[in-house]
Formats: C-alpha cells, sequence, structure tokens
C-alpha cells in the first residue's frame, strides 16, 4: 500500500507556514509515502514564487500543483519552465511554458501527478481537461508505466469535477478537486477502484472568507464596489485528503480527509 497526502489550496503566509512547520510530523504520524500540496494561493494569496515553490519541496512536497492564479507573480514564469515539479494545468496549449505533469520513482514504485484546469466559470478558459487528461494518463501508465497516477482538478463547480471523476474511474487512483477552498464531505471510492473528493478544503486562516479578510469581503457584497482583499491572520487550518493505493494495481484502497487547526507564530 502507497499512502498519499495531499493538501489543497496553500493561502498566503499563514497557510504556507503552517504547512511547512508541520509537513515532516504530518508524514510521521500518518505514515505518509508520497506528499502532492496546491500551491496557488501561497504568495499573498494570489500565485507563487520560486522561493516558496522550493521551501515547500525542502518541506516534504514531492510536487506542487496549481491553477488559474499560476501566473501572478511574474518570477514563476521562468521558474516553471526548469523545475518539472512545479506544476501548471495540463490543458493549457501545447507550447505554454511548464509542465502539466509528472511521474516520480519512489520506493513503492512509480507515482504519477496530473494537474488540470475545469472550465465552467473558470478564467482562462483553457483546452478540454476531458480529453486532456483521459490522453495523458493513458500516456503514463503506456509509456512510463506508472501504476499510480493522482489528479489534482483545479475547477469551480461540483458536478464538472465529479463528471472528471466518473470519467477517469479506473484509469487514475486519485481524482482530487481543488479551487473553492471549501472542504466537501463527499469522499468516496468509485467502482473502478479510483478515489474522489470535490474539494480537499485550503490551508488557510480560519477566521476568514476563504482565507481573506472578512470585512473588505463583506462591504465588497454590500456595495458592489471595489476592495483590496488582504490575507487574513489568526488560527490556521489545515486541510486535504489521505488517500491509500495498492501499488501494484493503482487502485484505491481508502481515501479519508485529513484536518487540522494550528496558531502559526
Amino acid at each position: 500500500m502507497l499512502r498519499i497526502l495531499f493538501l489543497g489550496d496553500i493561502v498566503g503566509e499563514p497557510g504556507r507556514k503552517a504547512v511547512i512547520s508541520r509537513l515532516k510530523a504530518i508524514k510521521g504520524e500518518k505514515d505518509v509515502d508520497f506528499i502532492i500540496v496546491n500551491g496557488e494561493n501561497a504568495a499573498a494569496g494570489r500565485g507563487i514564487t520560486p522561493k516558496i515553490a522550493i521551501d515547500l519541496m525542502r518541506a516534504g512536497a514531492a510536487v506542487i500543483t496549481s491553477g488559474d492564479h499560476i501566473w501572478d507573480q511574474q518570477e514563476i514564469v521562468e521558474f516553471m519552465g526548469m523545475e518539472p515539479r512545479m506544476l501548471r494545468p495540463l490543458n493549457y496549449p501545447k507550447d505554454t511554458v511548464g509542465f502539466g505533469s509528472i511521474v516520480l520513482e519512489t520506493a513503492k514504485g512509480k507515482v504519477g501527478v496530473i494537474n488540470a484546469q475545469g472550465r465552467s466559470f473558470m478564467q482562462p478558459p483553457l483546452e478540454n481537461p476531458f480529453l486532456a487528461v483521459e490522453a495523458e494518463a493513458l500516456r503514463m501508465r503506456e509509456e512510463e508505466g506508472a501504476e499510480v497516477i493522482f489528479v489534482d482538478f483545479h475547477a469551480e463547480t461540483t458536478s464538472e469535477k465529479i463528471a472528471m471523476g466518473r470519467t477517469v474511474d479506473g484509469l487514475v487512483s486519485a481524482v482530487v478537486g481543488t479551487h473553492t477552498h471549501v472542504q466537501t464531505a463527499d469522499e468516496q471510492i468509485f467502482p473502478g477502484g479510483t478515489a474522489f473528493l470535490c474539494d480537499a478544503g485550503m490551508c488557510g486562516p480560519l477566521e476568514s472568507v476563504l482565507g481573506r479578510e472578512i470585512a473588505p469581503i463583506v462591504e465588497r457584497f454590500k456595495t458592489a464596489t471595489p476592495r483590496r482583499f488582504p490575507v487574513a491572520k489568526g488560527r490556521v487550518g489545515i486541510r486535504g485528503v489521505l488517500v491509500d493505493v495498492d501499488e501494484k494495481t493503482g487502485k484505491a484502497t481508502g481515501i479519508k480527509r485529513f484536518s487540522e487547526d494550528l496558531e502559526v507564530g
């Protein structure tokens, strides 16, 4: 059995500090073999920088996934072309800088990771993620010999996320959604052996609106006028999922939500 820990969208300094401080301990406590984190909101709530990506990898993340905010920090563009463990959505046009998937060797065999972005209510509108993920998973199995494949599907709607999970059921080990920052309670294993969760949640401030300060967002809703949305402070929730996979067949044998709250200095 191979155990994967996946952590949802890391939001700003509070989120990344919490993850970096706890990742090694969580790995030991939960007997984790492979760690993936979504880092697309790690730099002040929008995007990620090379330094933050390196810090997360040094803390134990094998792969960092992203989403619609991946290009918000200008310095990440060059880094994306050099670091294959820092993923952007697979379904960008083929000449886009960076990598949408990766296969890594582990002590328990090869592990593949695919990052894709949905199209419903999402900007920018990318290529069809269903066709892209299906084709890439098949390629990773046939050409690279990866039985264990994890998909981070960064999408807005539950229907699109569930449809993705059903589309690749039996072809990948897990499909877990990100982007909405709210951990869902629909964890399950589909008939073909693919573990699924609509959203892993976020790693960010608890007293917030999706990781941002409450007052300016409330004002925005009440007045419809522009506001800045600083990242909130205070206690942080780390949210994610643990997925157990039979490394020989690539089929999931268990899925459990991960949740931990802590103070961040």
